[in-house]
Parts: C-alpha cells; structure tokens; sequence
C-alpha cells in the first residue's frame, strides 16, 4: 500500500528485506502494474515472486521528484546480490535494471563488507541514485569496493562481526564524491551494463 500517494521526496533511505516473497501482495501488485503502467510504481516491470526488493527500489523511484524539475532526488537503498544479477534479458529484473539505466538514475553501488547485519551473513551492497546528477557522473555509473573498510566488533550480534568505524565512513565517502579510478573506485558508461539473449539455433 502506498501511503504517501501524492508526495515526493528529496532524500529516501531504505534497508528492505532480503529475498522476501510478495506472494500475499500479488493481485494487488500485478493489479497496479496492469492498471496504471508507467503512471503507478511498477511501469518497467515485476521481479520474481520469491524476491520482492526490486519492488521497494521501484517504490522509491515512483517518489523522487519529476526529471528536469528544479527540486533534486537522492536514494540509497541496501540490497543483496540478487537484484545486481537475478533474470536473464527481457525478465522482470533486467527490464527493471534497464530502466534505471536508461534513464540515467544510477550513480554508484557501493559494495559492503560480509557481517554487517545481525540477521544474515551474506554480501550487501548500497545503490546510490538521483534523479539530477552532476554533469562528470551523467551517463556513467561508480562501482566503490568498500568490503576491505570495516573493524571487527568486540563483540558479535547474532551474524553481526563487522562495523563501520568513522574512518571506513569517510574513506568511502571520499571514495564516492572524488569519483576517479583508483584501486576501490571504477567508472562505466551506462552501456556496459546492457545486454541482449540471442538464441543461435543449428
């Protein structure tokens, strides 16, 4: 349910559940989909039924402010692995990377340390996204390898072993706004993400 149906927002920050199946909401989501198209949340696409987090960057992309408008939209949201790389082209998932893309949303992901969350383990990464980037960023997405910049906690909550300190905060922080190449740092053009399935047939 979308609670804040005409607001948009200058800065969304969102930590969703991981894998979780939208298997309740379906009708509902699928309903909207069909409806609405581009007009609603879900225009670009519906990712699969076991792994909804696609549908909450969707959510948040549906409140950033109009491109080209005078007022500024920023995300980050913290995702797994899955949205990075889950479904082939013309899936759900792809058609929904594809937009983000090709409308030049992206500015960075950030890959975290494993052991950053006491519920899980597994690898996390940051999508940083604005809907008015600075000229140098237009058109190129920055990878940050930030797994090496953490401390071990004293003490471990539940998987929880690793935490930022203040100079793994800024190191990354300086990683991001510099946005040069270096050893944790790499530029792409939107395009090198994208890719087509063609079927060869003997």
């Amino acid at each position: 349910k979308d609670a804040f149906p005409n607001e948009k927002f200058d800065y969304m920050l969102s930590n969703p559940p991981y894998g979780v199946d939208w298997k309740k909401v379906k009708d509902e989501v699928e309903g909207e989909a069909r409806r609405l198209g581009f007009k609603g949340r879900f225009g670009p696409g519906l990712p699969r039924i076991s792994d909804g987090q696609t549908l909450f960057l969707l959510h948040l992309i549906s409140k950033m402010h109009p491109k080209g408008s005078n007022e500024t939209s920023r995300i980050a949201i913290v995702l797994n692995g899955s949205p990075l790389f889950s479904g082939g082209a013309g899936s759900g998932e792809s058609e929904i990377r594809r937009f983000v893309l090709e409308n030049d949303l992206l500015e960075a992901i950030v890959a975290l340390p494993t052991e950053m969350f006491y519920n899980t383990g597994i690898a996390t990464y940051i999508w940083v996204l604005s809907n008015n980037k600075e000229a140098r960023r237009k058109g190129k997405v920055q990878l940050v390898n930030a797994t090496e910049f953490f401390g071990k906690m004293r003490r471990s909550l539940g998987n929880k072993r690793r935490e930022f300190r203040a100079e793994d905060i800024a190191r990354i922080a300086t990683e991001y706004g510099n946005f040069q190449e270096t050893e944790y740092s790499k530029v792409f053009p939107t395009t090198e993400f994208g890719y087509r399935t063609i079927v060869v047939e003997r």
